[in-house]
């Protein structure tokens, strides 16, 4: 798959986990960056049992969109990968749910970024309307803080107080 990602970055309340009776579906992730920089990345994914290669241009629109190539990969090539990535490992259980036409993608965090609750939404244009479930909070569309590279460099819990407690 490959083409333009337009999607939509928010923060879900701490204490709401609405999203995860509302899922559909989970999966563990395991992600690595081979390189990051400039707003590039090159990431490697390990998906419950299935591998990916992903490569992301910068951001644009404010953040609201960016060229995005992925290839699915075989777990033994992405295991083979991980071992060239930079230090810090992003780990988070992928929540899916429901609402209206889209689908939220809902990532729970755990190592040095645990206690972070995001949800995305992708879309097939910048002014596509959605309906927002009630666990969306705060958006954070175009906030390189919430991008998962910046987080494998400067993880949550070392600037978590920044925030406001209903997020912490």
């Amino acid at each position: 798959m490959s083409g333009l990602e337009i999607e939509r970055k928010f923060l879900v309340h701490k204490r709401d986990d609405e999203y995860k009776r509302q899922a559909y579906s989970s999966s563990r992730i395991k992600q690595g960056y081979i390189c990051s920089g400039h707003g590039r990345t090159v990431r490697v994914r390990i998906r419950d049992e299935k591998g990916y290669l992903t490569i992301k241009g910068p951001s644009v629109d404010g953040g609201l969109s960016r060229y995005e190539f992925e290839k699915e990969i075989t777990l033994d090539e992405a295991e083979h990968l991980m071992q060239l990535c930079e230090p810090g490992i992003i780990d988070k259980t992928r929540f899916l749910v429901k609402s209206g036409r889209h689908t939220f993608e809902v990532d729970e965090f755990y190592g040095d970024n645990e206690g972070l609750v995001m949800a995305e939404v992708e879309l097939q244009s910048e002014d596509e309307a959605f309906e927002k479930p009630g666990f969306i909070a705060k958006e954070v569309t175009g906030d390189a803080r919430f991008y998962n590279s910046y987080l494998r460099q400067m993880p949550f819990v070392l600037w978590r107080n920044q925030l406001p407690e209903e997020f912490r």
